[in-house]
């Protein structure tokens, strides 16, 4: 077992990690920016050290200043949490160059996996399924088009090098490719530094399901189970659940062996996930994210495995200690991104200064946050808050807790995606589990905007008035008004969700 370890990250991913350690008695060393001085993570390492200013690229991706920081402390490996240097190869090989343990793969299993055609490449020789298109970037526009036409319309471009949306074009017919080139290869140079672009063929209403994976140092690789992604938008996603309501047993198997056949490709060591695209039950290979995910709350949740334990584990060299059959799912979880967005803006980023938070409790509800009152939101990091996960026996009792937890947590001073959350677990098709990647394209109605607290504590006074003018109105007789135990109107409750009629 490692005796201390670096969190080469921030935020919530940070603090969860440094928790994992103090649990394996394993010495936590925290890193963090001038605008990260007082941050939680901060505060529950052991050990802190300042590795510059607020802007990343001055501070969290410095590959030297981090390695010093390890030095320094004398640490003997490295987490790199998630975004930020996680899946970059180069910066694995400089962890290992300097006599240290790298908490997640290889890294020539990072680079492998890293490009997008050599990925389809390498999973197309494994036997895994993969969605048709090319297999090497496109040297033109003018094959872009040749190599769509051969796919059929609607089609994909995609930077090989890139995630998380960027560089990425819908293309629905043949006059749009030549723009849509462009603009994918301009897009993806700016945010890779690299331009290379491939197509594949686009298919119009698939679910997006991930396979997550543990691998060891001495061979061993096993999956555990599937977590549903499909409510994202512009390719990010807002909501994970697991098991995935599109899946069942056969399913299941079938996805996880290729997701194993995947990894054994390139000997794949520690945490990691394939996704998939789920067309009825066929279902296409999609990339390989070889570190920790957002969303592995979820699957800890239905297996009881803690998979950041198991990741320093491994990196300490010890072998898993089960096997696939031993693996069960149980119950139904759900996970909500909590960012300081704007739905109703396009889900711009949004800042200010926490000015208090409250935090829901109780049965079935687990919060992985990093934000205390008074800490300030920026532009310079990911605008992920924390993660709200409800758990229960079943999908439906898991969204029942879900809207509870959604109504208890309150964050205020700055602006936040909860109210579409909570839209979302009204919805009937969300309920129903019957949705698929363009769920969010075809409701506008869930990024409607929401008043502010202020304005719906006013409108709710306004109703009350209103409701009693009303029964004087219809009823003289009746001169109680607005009082402790009158029922409220389906107006008020509208405006003021969390009152419980008092």
């Amino acid at each position: 077992m490692l005796e201390s370890v670096l969190v080469a990250n921030r935020g919530e991913i940070a603090l969860r990690v440094i928790r994992a350690c103090r649990e394996l008695g394993i010495r936590s060393v925290a890193v963090y920016s001038d605008a990260d001085r007082s941050a939680p993570h901060v505060l529950a390492a052991d050990e802190a050290y300042r590795i510059g200013p607020a802007p990343a690229g001055e501070s969290y991706l410095r590959v030297e200043g981090l390695l010093e920081v390890a030095r320094r402390s004398g640490a003997e490996g490295v987490h790199p949490g998630y975004g930020f240097l996680a899946e970059r190869a180069s910066f694995a090989d400089a962890v290992v160059d300097a006599g240290l343990k790298f908490v997640g793969p290889r890294g020539w299993t990072i680079q492998a996996m890293g490009n997008k055609t050599d990925a389809r490449h390498r999973m197309m020789e494994a036997g895994v399924p993969v969605v048709p298109g090319t297999a090497t970037p496109l040297a033109d526009a003018h094959e872009a088009v040749e190599r769509a036409r051969e796919i059929g319309f609607p089609v994909l471009l995609k930077a090989a090098a890139g995630g998380g949306g960027k560089g990425m074009r819908v293309v629905q017919a043949e006059e749009e490719v030549e723009r849509a080139f462009e603009g994918a290869v301009r897009e993806a140079s700016q945010a890779f530094g690299d331009g290379a672009v491939y197509v594949e063929k686009f298919l119009t209403r698939p679910r997006h399901v991930e396979i997550q994976l543990l691998g060891d140092e001495h061979g061993n690789i096993v999956h555990l189970g599937e977590r549903e992604c499909s409510i994202q938008r512009r390719h990010q996603k807002l909501i994970e659940e697991a098991p995935s309501p599109a899946m069942d047993p056969e399913l299941r198997e079938a996805m996880g062996t290729a997701a194993v056949q995947a990894a054994q490709a390139v000997d794949y060591v520690g945490a990691g996930t394939v996704e998939f695209l789920l067309d009825g039950r066929d279902f296409f290979f999609l990339e390989m994210n070889t570190r920790i995910q957002v969303e592995h709350p979820v699957t800890e949740l239905v297996t009881g495995i803690d998979l950041v334990k198991w990741q320093l584990r491994v990196a300490g060299g010890e072998a898993l200690d089960f096997a696939q059959e031993d693996i069960a799912f149980r119950g139904h979880a759900i996970e909500c991104r909590i960012t300081s967005e704007d739905p109703a803006r396009g889900f711009l980023p949004a800042t200010g200064r926490i000015r208090d938070v409250t935090l829901p409790a109780g049965p079935g509800v687990r919060w992985d946050g990093g934000i205390v009152p008074g800490l300030e939101v920026g532009l310079h990091y990911d605008p992920l808050l924390g993660k709200l996960i409800a758990y229960g026996p079943d999908r439906a009792a898991a969204i029942e807790t879900m809207r509870r937890a959604l109504d208890e947590l309150r964050i205020e001073g700055v602006v936040t995606c909860i109210p579409f959350h909570r839209r979302t677990m009204e919805d009937s098709d969300f309920r129903a589990g019957t949705f698929s990647i363009q769920y969010l394209e075809q409701r506008p109605n869930l990024l409607e905007g929401e008043l502010s607290q202020e304005a719906r504590k006013a409108a709710a006074v306004a109703g009350a008035l209103l409701e009693n003018e009303r029964r004087e109105a219809f009823h003289p007789r009746v001169k109680e008004g607005f009082r402790t135990g009158t029922p409220l109107s389906q107006w008020q409750r509208t405006a003021w969700p969390w009152t419980n009629g008092s």
